[in-house]
């Protein structure tokens, strides 16, 4: 089942392809100095794909975690360049739990929401009014004769939660959910959710995100919101990266009329093409050094950008 596009119409979503102009704007702007870093994320991806183990070559469940700990570690370097980065906190295995009502369903995203990065200060909408109001003329694709919830796991639900996660209390300062970062680090690829999946998953849980913050903030009447919630998320397998920003316009969700939500999606972006572990050697003669190749510096701009957004 197409998993995008069946998430769109739970979360009652419309799809824009690319990053919104808010964070492209970031990757494009030479004053970030983001290209000064690439030496830096070279380096990095050579650490975990190469020299962080004894082993010949390290497993996807290694090297997949270091190098996202490294790509952050180089990300909060640029709180020096920008002091309201300190103001952020990531949050591991975190459960997350939001209830809506799709048409005459009642629906509800919990567990797990990977690596939650919040903020003490929400990321501002993306998308301007005129382009909110734009969405109502937007139609969502139904799958008719199959139901959009053919393949969900049906429970009894004795209590309908809208918890934005356990690592929060009451005035908890990083009250804000920023991005979401899931590894898909599981060394068989059978046990890995492939890119289309991990998008569904990736916009799920930002809608979850987003939808319990709302509720915190608002209440739980359906309603359009006068300042709309915007969540990112990030997914990788170590190599390839995918990117999303997600707002949340309204919490009105039981009808397809009406103002619908927004999502961005940047798809399968490499980071690099090939890791060499160990060198290919034939008749004596190196034929394939050691090393990293086809290093893909944009995929890093996005990632920091979408760490930026909200601050710069």
């Amino acid at each position: 089942f197409p998993g995008v596009r069946q998430a769109q119409w739970l979360t009652k979503t419309k799809l824009v392809e690319g990053l919104p102009p808010a964070v492209q704007g970031i990757v494009d702007n030479p004053a970030h100095g983001l290209q000064e870093l690439e030496e830096r994320v070279k380096h990095a991806v050579s650490h975990a794909r190469l020299w962080d183990t004894a082993e010949v070559a390290p497993r996807r469940e290694q090297y997949c975690p270091v190098l996202f700990e490294n790509l952050i570690h180089i990300c909060r370097l640029m709180s020096g360049k920008y002091p309201s980065l300190t103001k952020r906190m990531l949050a591991r295995n975190c459960r997350i739990a939001a209830t809506w009502e799709r048409e005459s369903i009642l629906l509800q995203v919990r567990g797990l929401s990977g690596i939650l990065m919040n903020s003490m200060t929400p990321i501002p909408p993306v998308a301007s009014e005129e382009e909110i109001l734009a969405t109502k003329e937007h139609v969502l694709e139904t799958f008719y004769p199959i139901a959009p919830t053919i393949d969900l796991q049906e429970v009894n639900v004795y209590k309908e939660l809208n918890d934005t996660g356990q690592c929060f209390g009451d005035g908890y300062p990083y009250s804000h959910p920023h991005t979401l970062f899931f590894l898909e680090s599981a060394n068989v690829r059978t046990d890995r959710f492939r890119p289309e999946q991990l998008r569904a998953k990736m916009l799920m849980f930002a809608f979850g995100n987003a939808l319990a913050k709302a509720k915190a903030l608002h209440g739980n009447d359906p309603k359009v919101l006068e300042q709309p919630v915007v969540v990112q998320s990030v997914g990788t397998d170590g190599q390839l990266f995918q990117f999303m920003v997600f707002q949340l316009n309204t919490t009105d969700l039981v009808s397809n009329d009406g103002i619908k939500n927004l999502v961005w999606i940047d798809s399968d972006q490499n980071l690099y093409e090939k890791a060499q572990c160990v060198p290919e050697v034939k008749k004596g003669v190196v034929t394939k050094p050691a090393g990293i190749s086809g290093f893909q510096p944009d995929t890093f701009k996005k990632f920091l950008a979408l760490y930026l957004h909200g601050t710069v």
